[in-house]
């Protein structure tokens, strides 16, 4: 049987770790890639598909959010659109979004946004505060900060 021995983070590591939030690493909402509601989905899609992204917030016009839209619900859809022989041409994000969605506020230190992505199957989080999306974080960003820490 192994031991394996950690060493306890110093006092200064503890500091910068306790100080680290989620705002420091998110990406912006002027860098966000985001939807409207009654965007078609094939649009949707094809933003996805070109933008290499997995997911996106859908938001109203004063960036509330109304839901999520991610390439799983797309593939959902998909399949029972086949299944049942409707055509995805008339059908828009609206018909397709998650609108149950977990999100979190700036401040939120990175360790705890790393907590919840393990105890989740989220990809990504919505960032709000006031009401409106001010960024988004996903697992990626919580590996960058990792690893500039």
């Amino acid at each position: 049987m192994a031991i394996k021995n950690f060493r306890a983070p110093n006092a200064k590591t503890k500091n910068l770790a306790d100080k680290i939030r989620v705002s420091d690493y998110m990406v912006p909402r002027n860098k966000l890639i985001v939807f409207q509601e009654d965007l078609k989905i094939a649009e949707a899609m094809q933003i996805l598909v070109s933008r290499d992204i997995s997911g996106a917030c859908v938001l109203d016009k004063d960036d509330g959010l109304l839901g999520m839209i991610s390439e799983g619900d797309c593939m959902k859809k998909i399949a029972n659109s086949r299944y049942y022989n409707i055509p995805l041409h008339d059908q828009t994000v609206k018909e397709y979004m998650e609108t149950i969605v977990e999100s979190i506020e700036g401040d939120t230190n990175i360790f705890d946004v790393a907590h919840l992505f393990c105890t989740s199957r989220r990809n990504r989080f919505p960032v709000i505060e006031n009401n409106k999306v001010i960024g988004q974080i996903s697992r990626k960003d919580i590996l960058k900060a990792a690893l500039e820490i």
